[in-house]
Order: C-alpha cells, then structure tokens, then sequence
C-alpha cells in the first residue's frame, strides 16, 4: 500500500489559499489533484455534488474537511491534496465550521489508500503535530511532517474463534473517504483496549450499511449520514469529530456500556 507522502506530493500541497465560500475550497483541493495526474477536473465537480447530494458530512473536525467522491472513471490514480485556507469558510456543518484545512482524496478503489488514511488519522490526532501542521510556513515543511508521523499500530489479530468477532460499521456516502478515516480512529481506541482482536470495523457506504446493518453491533458516523440512514435495526452512533479518540473512546464505552 502506498505511504501518505507518496500519494500526497509536496506539490499538491498549497498553503494560504483564498477561497470565497467551501465551492471553491473544495475546487481548490481537486485542481491540486488535476495539477499531480491525480485526477480530471470531472471529479472536482463530483466532490462538489457530493456535498450537495450528501450534506457537509465531509467537515469531519473542527476545521477539517476532506474532500471526495465515489471512485470514477474521472480519478487517474489515487492521489491527495493539501489545502489551508488564507481564511476559513463554512460548509454549513453545525458543530465543526468553519473550515481551515481541506484535505481531497481521489481513490481508485476503497482498499489502495489504506495506509496513508492509517498514517493521516494519526497526525491528526497527535496535538503537537496537529499544531505544527497548521503552522507550517511551506509546503516543504508540511510534506516533511506528513512523513514523521507516530509509528502504525501493530497489525490486527483475530479471535482465535471467527464467530465470537463483533462488528462495528463505519459509514460515509462513498464508503472510501470519511468513514475510512474514522475506522482509523476507532481501530486504534479498540486496539489500546486489547480488544483489537475481537471487534473487526468496517468501513462501508449508506446503501451498504442498510444491508449490512443485521451483522453490526452499532453504526458509527456523522450526523448528516445518520438522518439519511433513518432506522436500521442497530444503533446509529453520531459522531462529531473523526480525529478523536476520546470522542471515538466515548462513543464505543456507551455502545458496549462499559
């Protein structure tokens, strides 16, 4: 699988962007993508219909978008961007606007940008390296820091027996991007409980959540894709901030009542 700094050059990273409002934001992330061989300008219209069709579920933390859309012929290779914004704009998200950073991610398939997602949840989710990211002075410095993120976690093991596994869903409206990430998260709060090896996380899309719903114990994901999921038969875990792990943390305590 490829490392984030291979599939996010330094040249797809732009700093002190100006943007009007979260169209251009987002335009500004997938001509990024155009620019490196990423992707076509088709598919920046498709991040932007995306949000249109889905709500701004993308804004997955304070501040923090990540744009994308289902995989298309308009997507060359997988490939991301880095933009910070010159100043924030709102994507109409109700807790985590404005936005500041949008990260674009153009996949060719739901499996190819594992890692680097792996990778990129962590760096979020370290305070310093958060914080030196958003002060970064050149793309240079940003590639660098994107490189020296905290070391993956150990690779998963299984329960001994395969039916004693509980699943867990992770849902976005392509099943590629945000609810990637936040399986990232939620995997490493379960694997600092030792309970890596008995909870398997799966991140999946909303049509496919409502067949796969019967097999999970709990969704977990946004709220906007909650409303559109309505009623599944297991509970709908809303959560706010994708880079969290105490949020993540929290959410699997009252799903497991622990």
């Amino acid at each position: 699988m490829a490392a984030l700094t291979e599939i996010l050059p330094v040249e797809a990273v732009l700093l002190d962007a100006p943007a009007a409002n979260w169209r251009e934001a987002v335009r500004r992330a997938g001509d990024l993508m155009v620019a490196t061989g990423a992707a076509t300008d088709p598919y920046t219209a498709e991040m932007i219909e995306n949000v249109q069709e889905n709500g701004p579920y993308i804004v997955i933390a304070p501040g923090l978008a990540f744009a994308h859309a289902r995989p298309s012929p308009a997507v060359l290779r997988t490939g991301m961007s880095w933009v910070r914004l010159a100043a924030p704009v709102a994507f109409g998200h109700d807790t985590n606007d404005p936005v500041e950073l949008v990260v674009g991610l153009a996949a060719k398939d739901a499996s190819e940008h594992t890692a680097a997602m792996g990778a990129l949840a962590r760096l979020l989710a370290d305070p310093g390296t958060a914080r030196a990211l958003r002060e970064a002075t050149t793309p240079a410095q940003v590639h660098a820091l994107l490189g020296d993120g905290p070391a993956p976690a150990r690779s998963r093991g299984r329960a001994a027996r395969g039916g004693d596994l509980h699943k867990i869903l992770t849902v976005c409206g392509n099943g590629v991007g945000t609810s990637l990430f936040l399986k990232q998260t939620v995997e490493g709060v379960l694997d600092r409980w030792g309970w890596g090896r008995y909870v398997t996380v799966e991140a999946t899309d909303t049509i496919s959540a409502k067949g796969k719903a019967d097999e999970a114990v709990a969704i977990l994901t946004s709220r906007e894709i909650a409303r559109t999921l309505g009623d599944v038969g297991v509970p709908v875990k809303v959560v706010e901030d994708f880079t969290s792990a105490a949020e993540a943390d929290r959410v699997l305590r009252d799903t497991y009542d622990v």
